[in-house]
């Protein structure tokens, strides 16, 4: 290692390389980058489109029934009209926001809930696990499309429902994949050592075994939040799902 005072005159210490930002990194890959920017509008269409379109969604002209794709009649009838009028622009734009809205908190609360008991069940082991993992088979035995048409079909359909009904049904995904995390990293080394420092099992969990699944975590959620939506699709198709008007 060479002494800072052997250095010549005028010369400074090597800078520390620091890792590229994500944003440089995403530069670097065109196609992500398309698909980043293309993602990104679809979430602030859906996000802010309805503040801007109004009640166009649900606005009935029986005259402009059926009326072909065309820039003739506005901005709006880009994508023609629906058997009553309506614009199918406006529609879609409108049902992105109501999609968004149902799916977006099923999949926080399901990876909430489930990603703490994965942990917890993980770290601590025996009965606790055990038990942990036979709710989530006994939740996984049924499909999640088939709990949420019976509960649907006895209860009335509403948003706050379809919310409540995929998230319960959802939470074991997280809970195995917590779970299965956890039950590996309890037995590396920093670990224990924390443990040797009497450091409390929840701080353990917190900021040592969390900061480490939460990668695989955000994963399975990304590619649950596109089952999510297909399920709340399914159910709308069904009659089950969102009601009209809406």
């Amino acid at each position: 290692m060479t002494d800072p005072a052997d250095r010549p005159a005028g010369e400074t210490a090597p800078s520390r390389a620091r890792p590229p930002r994500w944003w440089l990194l995403l530069g670097r890959d065109r196609a992500a980058a398309v698909a980043a920017v293309i993602l990104a509008g679809v979430f602030l269409v859906a996000l802010f489109g309805q503040v801007f379109i109004g009640d166009r969604a649900v606005r009935q002209d029986l005259r402009a029934s059926l009326r072909p794709p065309s820039l003739d009649h506005g901005f709006y009838g880009l994508l023609g009209t629906d058997v009553l009028g309506r614009s199918v622009l406006a529609r879609l734009v409108d049902a992105a926001g109501t999609t968004l809205s149902v799916a977006v908190p099923a999949v926080l609360c399901s990876l909430l809930i489930g990603s703490a008991l994965g942990l917890w069940a993980g770290y601590h082991g025996g009965l606790r696990e055990n038990v942990a993992m036979r709710v989530a088979d006994v939740i996984l035995s049924f499909p999640s499309l088939l709990i949420a048409v019976v509960v649907l079909y006895v209860f009335a359909p509403s948003a706050m429902n379809i919310v409540l009904i995929l998230a319960i049904a959802r939470v074991p995904v997280y809970l195995r994949t917590a779970r299965a995390e956890s039950a590996e990293l309890r037995s590396r080394l920093f670990v224990d050592a924390a443990r040797t420092f009497g450091t409390p099992s929840r701080n353990i969990i917190y900021r040592h075994v969390l900061p480490i699944a939460l990668p695989t975590l955000l994963t399975v959620a990304t590619l649950d939040f596109c089952f999510v939506m297909l399920t709340e699709s399914s159910l709308s198709f069904l009659g089950i799902g969102i009601q009209p008007p809406r």
